[in-house]
């Protein structure tokens, strides 16, 4: 269950000597034109009690936002403070590697940057990470797409993985972990995402950054189960204009309704058999009730951690998640298919890559 089991933070294999823990692990610059900023928001949603803790009687959420800015002048962004780091790897007992090393993680970029853009003219894609992974797994395809042109929203879903620091120092758990296995579960978890994602888009139009946002060009995707309740959350809010799965197990399929909007689904094709039972059938299940522009998209040799931050920098750690493609080669494909089906159908740019199989990228493979 590539949702659960196999999204959880670093299931991780040491292939190298304890000494490549010694590396300074990094991001992939931007391929864009822009320089990037970014800022933390912390959001409270005082309409309803947390739903994994209903003690608490609001919703808190820590957001980054990414944005096209004027200098790429000032400190970057950290990537995980120590302690995230730390309860991130403490359950992997990797030898060798430093519980902190994900602290060091050199990003690209800028704190509260300047924003660059005209007053309400960029297009806006909301990011949700894995279960229990933190926003921060999505920083190189978020910088990726700032660098395009876009405001890019990462959201922590509180409760939902290992660690949330909040600007008063206080961290959250995963409580939710706590439950993870009961009826139920993942229905509830579509649900409370599909609102926080709405009340972070309702918070981030008021905010400084909201008036870049051309509130009628919202896309969102997201990886593992991030990226399946995409579907539910276009379902529950139509400013949702365009969506894509990154492999994602869809545990609440579509209603025979179906989503009439635009639709990616982005996979590994080693996983993959056509028509037999396997990690993709729900995939195939739903790919029917999908009516409006769709492609479905499987890159063989990736693994499913390939598609986030955690492929690139296992392997500058020396350490082996079991994928064939070259890391930055994998995230590479990520970043400009994705950019590509937000060009199309937020920009209603022409993406030819996006129309057929690419002798540049023979690793992608077209379902439909």
């Amino acid at each position: 269950m590539r949702t659960l089991a196999v999204a959880t933070a670093l299931t991780l294999t040491l292939a190298a000597s304890p000494a490549s823990a010694a590396t300074t692990p990094y991001l992939p610059h931007p391929t864009g034109h822009q320089p990037v900023g970014v800022t933390s928001l912390s959001l409270k949603d005082t309409s309803r009690p947390d739903p994994w803790v209903p003690s608490v009687p609001y919703r808190e959420l820590m957001v980054s936002v990414f944005y096209p800015a004027t200098s790429a002048n000032g400190p970057t962004k950290q990537y995980m403070t120590p302690l995230e780091s730390e309860r991130n790897l403490e359950r992997q007992n990797i030898p060798g590697l430093p519980l902190d090393v994900f602290s060091t993680v050199r990003t690209n970029a800028v704190v509260d940057a300047e924003p660059a853009g005209r007053r309400h003219s960029l297009p806006l894609v909301v990011l949700s990470p894995g279960w229990t992974q933190p926003r921060a797994t999505l920083t190189a395809l978020a910088e990726d797409l700032a660098s395009r042109g876009y405001v890019v929203a990462a959201i922590d879903h509180t409760h939902e993985n290992r660690a949330t620091t909040f600007p008063d120092g206080h961290v959250t758990g995963c409580e939710a972990c706590e439950v993870d296995d009961l009826p139920g579960f993942w229905e509830k978890l579509a649900q409370v995402r599909s609102k926080d994602t709405s009340f972070v888009l309702d918070e981030l139009l008021r905010s400084k950054q909201g008036r870049l946002i051309d509130p009628a060009r919202i896309g969102m995707t997201g990886h593992s189960a991030g990226g399946a309740i995409t579907t539910q959350a276009m379902l529950a809010d139509p400013r949702i204009r365009a969506g894509a799965d990154i492999d994602g197990s869809i545990h609440v399929p579509l209603p025979a309704s179906g989503l009439s909007r635009p639709f990616l689904f982005l996979g590994s094709m080693d996983s993959y058999t056509p028509g037999e039972p396997g990690p993709y059938d729900d995939w195939e299940t739903d790919w029917p009730h999908l009516t409006g522009w769709k492609r479905w998209l499987m890159v063989s040799g990736t693994v499913h951690n390939s598609f986030t931050d955690l492929g690139v920098l296992a392997a500058q750690l020396g350490i082996d998640l079991g994928a064939s493609i070259d890391a930055e080669r994998a995230l590479t494909i990520t970043r400009n298919y994705v950019s590509a089906f937000f060009d199309r159908n937020l920009r209603c740019r022409p993406q030819p890559l996006l129309a057929a199989p690419s002798p540049a990228y023979p690793e992608v493979t077209f379902i439909g």
